[in-house]
């Protein structure tokens, strides 16, 4: 009787290395860029990015946003323009919302004109801007550590005492703030949770990932990943080089953008995720 032979074959595994960014392109000649959103336009894409152009805390009119291709071409860079400081940027149906300075300016997508300015009261530095499923507008004001909602028509203090408030997102779970080192989850009845700690700097753009994860940004340059049970892992340091400022990303193309605020430019990364 043969004895059995059973041959192994070793197959090695790899470690997965985790998320990842890579340079694919820049877009130059911006005007001090601070947040990145995406237009999606029927099948097409558009990006808008809003231009400080100036100081970012001066009533100037100097500001305004520029519209780009998905892949960061330059369209049009005076979209829109006379604005104060224009920071962070938020889309709901045909309208654009934008924080400046210390009002939310709507916008309508089609003409780039002006719709409505709403003065947010007792604002200094009103910073991001992020619209719900039910389609309440909310922005912060990082010196005054508040955040104000749109509803109804009227925009009022919502929440506050929530330390150097900038980065908005609202998901299905609630609305994810930036404050200072710190993420939260802010619920409608004033439920705050910590969703993680230890960023090295304060955080300004915040974006959501399908898997339950974040990409976060801090202004001095810093991009971290922070995976749905917690672990933060540092994907971009440029802090000797450029800003990371308020992020914006685009699903359909794991296309992640960085605008580089006083470099003066667009970064567009992929991301292996």
């Amino acid at each position: 009787m043969k004895s059995a032979f059973w041959a192994f074959t070793f197959i090695p595994v790899l470690a997965w290395a985790g998320p990842s960014l890579t340079l694919l392109s820049e877009t130059a000649d911006l005007r001090v860029p601070e947040s990145a959103s995406l237009w999606q336009q029927g099948s097409e894409g558009r990006l808008l990015v809003s231009e400080i152009d100036g100081a970012g805390n001066v009533v100037d009119g100097q500001g305004g946003v520029a519209l780009l291709s998905r892949d960061g071409r330059m369209i049009q860079q005076d979209w829109l323009r006379g604005l104060n400081a224009p920071k962070g940027m938020a889309i709901r149906g045909n309208s654009l919302f934008v924080a400046d300075l210390t009002e939310l300016v709507e916008v309508d997508l089609t003409t780039s004109k002006i719709i409505q300015r709403y003065p947010a009261k007792d604002s200094v530095f009103l910073n991001d801007v992020t619209v719900d499923a039910a389609g309440l507008v909310y922005v912060s004001d990082t010196r005054t550590n508040r955040i104000y909602r749109l509803q109804h028509g009227k925009l009022a203090l919502w929440q506050q005492d929530i330390s150097s408030a900038n980065g908005l997102k609202a998901t299905a779970q609630g609305l994810v703030v930036g404050a200072g080192q710190q993420l939260l989850l802010l619920q409608q009845d004033g439920k705050r949770t910590l969703l993680a700690e230890g960023f090295a700097a304060n955080i300004d753009g915040v974006e959501p990932m399908a898997d339950g994860s974040f990409i976060v940004s801090c202004w001095v340059g810093f991009v971290y990943h922070l995976s749905a049970d917690g672990v933060l892992t540092l994907l971009l340091d440029s802090k000797q080089q450029f800003n990371t400022a308020d992020i914006g990303y685009d699903a359909a193309t794991s296309l992640l953008y960085v605008p580089t605020f006083n470099a003066n430019s667009l970064k567009i990364y992929r991301l292996s995720h």
